[in-house]
């Protein structure tokens, strides 16, 4: 009789559901933690490398990657049993440094992610000893973290993805799909200085979260996923609304440290640059959807349509948005008709990069008959 692998075994499943979730808490922290940062930039000014903000990013960060590490181990260790792992277990798992170490592919890349995030700190740290404050989002050494922590919450959907017959693991892509659409656009200041016809935000805004919503829902694969993604997605943006304000000027009052002045009342620059109409997006996803389920239509030519659709909507939404929340928006007429009309083929890029992502996602880890 062969011997059970440890997923058999009630300590196994229980192991690999929790680094899942811890891999998820990490990158909860570091959104939570960045939008924080970001709000004391705005209501506070410049900042140092010790900051309450930053400890949160990095403990963040430092919990996803002991969480990866944790699992490379156990599975290391399940590998020279003579057990391995299965690959709904962080997905395939593949041999590095020489088959010193068996690595489920997604714990791989969430540990890469949040390794190169406590590297990249010492760049920051190096950075702000040679110019003091920093007031800026897009210095090498934010840009660089910006896109650590973006490998890390693609790690956290692949280990979800794996296991996405599982009822915990739909209920991870719930939450981890949301995250990584907030934090998606935060990259894209990296291209302020470039002459761009929009703000690279704004162009991230509307090729990331068609994308991410397209990959959720098709990653799900049931009815009514794409608009539990966006519900998720407003818990998300809500509770950053209110937190990201107080925790700055609380954490200012503490230390002793005044608010800006001449402050305007603005939305939290975070939240507020979420898309707060994607529930209309995910309505149109939805019904797209439901074709391809009942109508035995090419999936990939469909996606393609549902970004497009997707992006338009996110789009035109976006100046609407703006005018909502912010007393102080001044966008132009030709403004409004410009990020429209960029929404069509950003979200076409949108759909054609989601039907892809679906289709390497879901090849993680077969289907199985039983979902649990």
């Amino acid at each position: 009789m062969d011997t059970p692998s440890p997923s058999d075994t009630t300590g196994g499943r229980t192991a690999a559901i929790a680094g899942a979730w811890v891999v998820l808490l990490g990158t909860a922290i570091t959104t939570v933690g960045l939008s924080w940062d970001v709000q004391w930039h705005q209501e506070v000014g410049p900042d140092t490398f010790f900051t309450l903000p930053h400890l949160a990013l990095y403990s963040g960060s430092a919990i996803s990657g002991i969480a990866s590490l944790l699992m490379v181990l156990m599975a290391t260790s399940a590998q020279r049993a003579g057990r391995p792992l299965p690959p709904t277990v962080g997905g395939t798992a593949v041999r590095v440094f020489g088959g010193m170490f068996t690595v489920p592919l997604g714990y791989l890349i969430s540990g890469i992610g949040a390794a190169s995030f406590l590297l990249y700190g010492l760049l920051d740290l190096w950075w702000h000893s040679i110019y003091g404050f920093d007031a800026v989002l897009n210095t090498p050494s934010h840009v660089a973290l910006f896109l650590a922590i973006l490998i890390t919450m693609i790690g956290s959907i692949m280990v979800f993805a794996a296991a996405r017959d599982q009822r915990w693991a739909r209920a991870g892509i719930l939450i981890a799909i949301p995250t990584l659409i907030t934090f998606a656009p935060i990259p894209t200041h990296a291209l302020t200085n470039l002459p761009m016809p929009i703000d690279p935000t704004i162009a991230g805004i509307i090729c990331f979260s068609p994308m991410l919503l397209i990959v959720g829902a098709g990653i799900l694969a049931r009815p009514g996923a794409a608009i539990y993604l966006a519900a998720v997605l407003g818990a998300i943006q809500a509770f950053l609304w209110w937190f990201s304000p107080w925790a700055a000027e609380t954490y200012a009052a503490g230390i002793g440290l005044p608010l800006r002045d001449g402050l305007s009342p603005q939305p939290p620059d975070l939240p507020g640059a979420t898309p707060m109409f994607l529930v209309v997006a995910a309505v149109a996803v939805e019904c797209l959807f439901w074709m391809i389920r009942t109508r035995d239509l090419n999936a990939r030519k469909v996606m393609l349509v549902a970004g497009g659709i997707t992006g338009l909507i996110v789009a035109a939404s976006l100046p609407l948005q703006q005018g909502l929340t912010d007393p102080t928006s001044s966008i132009s007429p030709v403004e409004i008709v410009l990020i429209t009309i960029l929404g069509i083929p950003f979200g076409l890029l949108a759909g054609f990069l989601g039907a892809r992502f679906t289709v390497m996602l879901r090849a993680l880890a077969p289907a199985t008959k039983e979902a649990r």
